[in-house]
């Protein structure tokens, strides 16, 4: 009887494809990659075409020679790796490291482990495709040549074991951008004002906003300007000039890619993209659910597309038929809004079968699991449903020479939202509009509500918000974005708290090194087109050594130059007056992981260390004593009194040894501004008007 061979990649899939196929087939795990570049050395001949040079993966010896018993035994074998770049690669490294050309050898990949698609790919097994792997092997080499390359200035320059990285390094400069943007930000008042109104024949009064004058919309900015107003409508009449219904419909959302189920996950479920990915991937590796074994119980996870099969397509609609009512099915299918290119040929995610609801998977899943399995089912079967109507009603009301409006709005059909509403769908209008209320109703001012407001800055970025921004910037793949965020942070050049991410020092000081050396490397379109690139050689049009070819000599004499300009900058200790109380030294500042600390420079005879507290020359506006810069505990910087804790002094801004002329309080610097703290006073002036 012929022996079969199926080699998967993780271990977890072993159990939940062997039940689907014959007891002539064999299935085993690779357990990942087999060989990768050596990490002692660049691994890239740049003098030879830079051909690549790999080597088995420490700790894989026996994995790859259990893989080789069994090979010989097979009469064929296939390759079920992800079916991804990454997976072609996989897939391509096991014919070389198993020495396959001689076998009958077979690539087959399916987007979901079900017995289905299982069988069907055994049908439709193909040749390795070298595109894929040529783009994923251009990937490889070009992220290791910016990250053996620059890695070794930055330990140089800024004097610890720090890194470079393609995709890394543009996504530290966005989330510094951001921080300048905060930093330079001016808040502006404005005011808010409302009418309550009184209708005759009702007992609920009305509230009406502030719009302006019938011809143009008006913000109110200040004091001053809300006065006027206020004095212009003392004894003005209110009158309804029109009420106007209409209908409003909300579209379903489409199925989930990788991204945007990393966003929802992190705004709803506080997921980090890391987690995200890790318990995505137990749901469609396969999961012991009860009586039936092990089963994936969703799509693959690493897709931009939310293209969904005919089976699942037709499953599903029926599912919400039955469910919900005929009512509910959509009539069309909500389409991706843009015309990007799609990676691979994926579905989006979903449920490998709709009819597995997250309360009848809920007893065979962990807490975590339920929760994403859930936000996935949900979405699903809300993006194959009606979209919500709304019934709206909008109410412009005149006083003299000002308009006031209303603008309520109610549900008539739920649909979609039956099963599922978005994090970020906006609140519903709160008002609960008069039923009689028409153009006679008879209006009387009951009271003003009158409210300041300051604009604000730009949010932090999160990690839902970063991997929004780096899709739409086109920069790095759904593969890349969770490792990327994970990577900042684990270097320490981003602070994660309380779900922001913050620049620390370290960030700050690696991010002012690749743009003033390598802007290339750090700029946003530059990366984004090396992803077309990419994009291109897996498509068959770019031939991926050429990518690098054209690459590698600017990073090379950018390196050089680096090199040059480096030198003359290097960072010395710094000697400071504190004294070590163990051998009388005078204490020096040292660079470690968390940023600067003070040290004993007879190390290593004296071992000596304190944390550095660097004076920023400003004195504390509470208590005297001196500002220093300060850090929390996971590195983002912020100004406090050197005698904390018994003085509390704390500001994000770098105060100014400047008082405010206007009312004496303590300024801060904004950009280019010195900006007051004292939210009633709002003084601002330029910073050059202070030097």
């Amino acid at each position: 009887m012929a022996h079969y061979l199926v080699i998967v990649e993780s271990p977890a899939k072993v159990k939940t494809i062997k039940k689907f196929l014959g007891s002539n087939y064999t299935v085993m795990a690779s357990n990942g990659h087999v060989r990768d570049l050596p990490k002692s050395q660049l691994g890239i001949d740049v003098e030879h075409d830079f051909e690549p040079k790999y080597i088995t993966i420490r700790g894989k010896g026996e994995i790859l020679a259990s893989l080789r018993k069994e090979v010989k035994k097979a009469d064929k074998v296939y390759l079920a790796t992800d079916p991804d770049r990454e997976g072609e690669a996989i897939s391509w490294h096991l014919c070389k490291a198993l020495k396959l050309e001689d076998k009958k050898t077979y690539r087959i990949s399916f987007n979901e482990i079900t017995k289905n698609a299982v069988k069907a790919s055994i049908k439709n097994a193909r040749e390795i495709d070298m595109d894929l792997v040529d783009a994923q092997q251009a990937r490889r080499a070009l992220d290791r040549i910016v990250g053996y390359e620059i890695s070794p200035l930055l330990w140089a320059k800024v004097k610890r074991g720090l890194s470079a990285g393609r995709v890394q390094s543009v996504a530290l400069r966005i989330i510094a951008d951001r921080e300048d943007e905060i930093n330079a930000f001016i808040p502006e008042e404005y005011w808010t004002l409302e009418a309550i109104l009184n209708v005759k024949g009702e007992k609920k009064p009305l509230r009406a906003k502030f719009y302006g004058t019938e011809k143009e919309k008006m913000t109110i900015r200040s004091r001053e300007e809300l006065d006027k107003i206020l004095n212009d409508l003392e004894g003005a009449s209110y009158s309804v000039e029109e009420v106007k219904k209409g209908e409003r419909y909300k579209k379903a959302p489409v199925p989930f890619t990788t991204s945007t189920m990393q966003q929802e996950a992190s705004k709803v479920l506080n997921f980090a993209t890391q987690k995200t990915m890790r318990i995505a991937q137990q749901l469609y590796e396969g999961i012991d659910i009860k009586g039936n074994g092990t089963v994936g119980l969703i799509t693959y996870l690493r897709t931009d597309s939310t293209r969904v099969s005919d089976e699942a397509e037709s499953s599903v609609r029926e599912f919400i038929g039955k469910s919900y009512g005929e009512q509910f099915v959509a009539t069309s299918t909500a389409k991706q809004s843009d015309n990007k290119k799609i990676q691979d040929a994926h579905e989006a995610i979903r449920p490998t079968d709709v009819t597995r609801t997250p309360a009848a998977m809920k007893d065979s899943l962990t807490r975590d699991q339920f929760r994403l399995y859930q936000l996935i089912w949900k979405r699903f079967v809300a993006s194959r449903m009606q979209p919500a109507k709304y019934e709206t009603t909008s109410v412009k009301i005149d006083a003299d020479d000002y308009r006031f409006t209303v603008a309520a709005s109610k549900v008539v059909f739920e649909g979609f939202r039956t099963v599922y509403t978005e994090s970020d769908e906006e609140k519903e209008e709160a008002n609960v509009l008069l039923k009689g209320l028409d153009e006679n109703s008879v209006l009387t001012k009951k009271e003003f509500d009158t409210k300041q407001h300051f604009t604000q800055p730009p949010a932090h970025y999160t990690e839902a918000a970063l991997v929004k921004t780096l899709e739409e910037l086109g920069i790095g793949r759904p593969s890349t974005y969770a490792p990327t965020i994970s990577t900042i942070i684990a270097r320490r050049y981003v602070a994660k708290e309380n779900k922001n991410l913050y620049l620390t020092e370290l960030g700050e000081v690696v991010n002012n090194i690749m743009k003033q050396s390598f802007p290339a490397i750090v700029d946003v379109n530059f990366t984004a087109n090396m992803e077309g690139l990419l994009d291109k050689v897996a498509e068959g049009k770019v031939e991926w050594k050429s990518v690098i070819e054209n690459f590698y000599p600017d990073l090379d004499e950018a390196v050089k130059t680096a090199e040059k300009e480096l030198e003359t900058v290097k960072i010395e200790d710094e000697v400071t007056d504190v004294i070590c109380e163990e051998c009388g030294c005078n204490m020096v500042v040292k660079y470690g992981p968390h940023g600067k600390f003070l040290a004993c420079p007879g190390f290593p005879e004296c071992r000596n260390t304190k944390p550095y507290l660097e004076k920023i020359g400003v004195k504390c506006p509470q208590c005297g004593k001196d500002i220093v810069i300060r850090k929390t505990k996971k590195g983002r910087r912020y100004y406090g009194c050197e005698d904390n804790p018994e003085c509390d002094f704390m500001s994000w801004q770098k105060p100014s040894e400047k008082k405010c002329p206007k009312c004496g309080g303590y300024m801060v610097e904004k950009g280019s501004k010195l900006v007051c703290m004292n939210a009633e006073c709002g003084y601002n002036e330029n910073k050059k008007e202070n030097s």
